[in-house]
């Protein structure tokens, strides 16, 4: 089979699913269809993207229905779904029985997917295969303010389950909390169970150290539930709005083989198979990398990978599409991200990394994957270009300039 004999489906219309269809279109040229909830969007006006809007395509009938309507369009091509937000992910699990023989959806059975997202039951597998994590109390609803933390302050407050959790809003809702004091963790307990979340609460160990102690580790397993990929991201920032702190906003690529060892030892061992991404922090304390979270997917900042000259489409295609074997890669060139104006970035980043950053621009080791030279529609482009504008803003309410 032709490789381009298939036709990307991409299930989220953000950052993620644009960097995706670009890595796509690089690799074979191929336009992918994009199922987006909103008229706005990173991939509206798209010269490489057919955009459709649709209501509530999160549902699980609603992504048969999505994924029928190209499968039937194209019933001589592969479908290739993608599921670019947590909240697709279990719609398209749930429906990996129902789908037309032309459709490859390269993700975990429903009961893994849900053990793995679900970050009470992650930390128990991390205990299990040996993966370092942070201190953590698991907080159940009902148990009040009695209980105890087996640790001191700063505290980190964060949701087992973030799909539930983001359909209960609540004024002062937030992705995760940083908190100070036990009173704010009561406080911030309550107000998140009065909104109508259920699941349980992970309370944790605060880790010290700003953005650039952060980490993301990306990876592709084939069908085989053998690693076929490795990319370990150096954060330098993250945003830090409420509904985006922990976003992404700039990397640069950096060897790790230890980490890497380590959790692909873990996939493998748990035979997962398709992207999937791991939150890291570096604990200075103890000299250990320590996991958050996993999540079944390729990440917001998934281009990082492909921008480094290792195109996530094209280890996906080879596997599903072509039958292809493919021996492990753990990349080790240096490679700089972001999805913010270079101004913002050095006015925000820990000024140590400033002389590598500027290095690797001189070297023309730089992307931002929103700008795309084959997709530089006008329109687009402008939207794109004042999208960026608004950062300078979002930084400035939030984090004080570096000096």
């Amino acid at each position: 089979m032709a490789a381009t004999e298939f036709v990307p489906v991409l299930l989220g219309s953000d950052i993620n699913a644009y960097s995706m269809a670009r890595a796509f279109h690089e690799a074979y040229g191929v336009h992918s269809v994009v199922y987006g909830m909103f008229p706005a969007s990173v991939c509206a006006g798209s010269k490489i993207i057919d955009y459709r809007v649709r209501e509530h395509n999160d549902r699980v009938d609603k992504v048969l229905e999505n994924v029928n309507e190209v499968a039937k369009e194209h019933p001589d091509k592969k479908i290739l779904v993608l599921g670019c937000g947590d909240n697709y992910l279990n719609s398209i699990s749930a429906n990996l029985p129902n789908y037309p023989e032309n459709v490859i959806a390269p993700y975990v059975d429903l009961s893994m997917l849900e053990t793995l997202i679900h970050k009470e039951k992650f930390y128990d597998l991390c205990d299990q295969y040996g993966i370092d994590h942070p201190a953590t109390y698991v907080y159940h609803k009902g148990e009040g303010h009695g209980f105890t933390l087996p640790f001191e302050g700063p505290f980190v407050v964060k949701p087992a389950e973030s799909d539930t959790y983001w359909k209960h809003p609540f004024p002062t809702q937030k992705k995760a909390y940083v908190l100070q004091t036990r009173e704010e963790v009561d406080q911030v307990i309550d107000d998140i169970y009065n909104a109508g979340y259920e699941d349980s609460l992970i309370i944790q160990d605060f880790i010290p150290g700003d953005d650039s102690y952060m980490r993301v580790v990306t990876n592709y397993s084939g069908q085989d539930g053998q690693v076929r990929l490795m990319c370990v991201g150096h954060v330098l920032l993250e945003e830090h709005t409420a509904h985006a702190i922990g976003n992404h906003a700039v990397i640069i690529t950096e060897p790790e083989p230890e980490l890497c060892e380590k959790l692909k030892g873990f996939l493998e061992a748990i035979k997962f198979t398709g992207f999937s991404n791991f939150d890291i922090k570096y604990d200075q304390r103890d000299g250990k990398f320590k996991a958050f979270e996993i999540n079944c997917r390729q990440g917001r900042s998934n281009y990082y990978v492909t921008g480094a000259g290792y195109n996530l489409a094209k280890y996906l295609v080879e596997d599903r599409v072509l039958g292809k074997s493919c021996e492990l890669t753990i990349t080790k060139n240096r490679h700089l991200w972001w999805v913010i104006p270079p101004k913002v970035a050095y006015d925000y980043v820990n000024p140590k990394y400033h002389e590598e950053m500027k290095a690797l621009e001189k070297a023309g080791a730089v992307v931002n994957p929103l700008f795309y030279k084959p997709d530089n529609g006008l329109v687009r482009t402008l939207r794109i270009m004042k999208g960026q504008k608004r950062y300078v803003g979002w930084y400035a309410s939030c984090m004080e300039k570096v000096k």
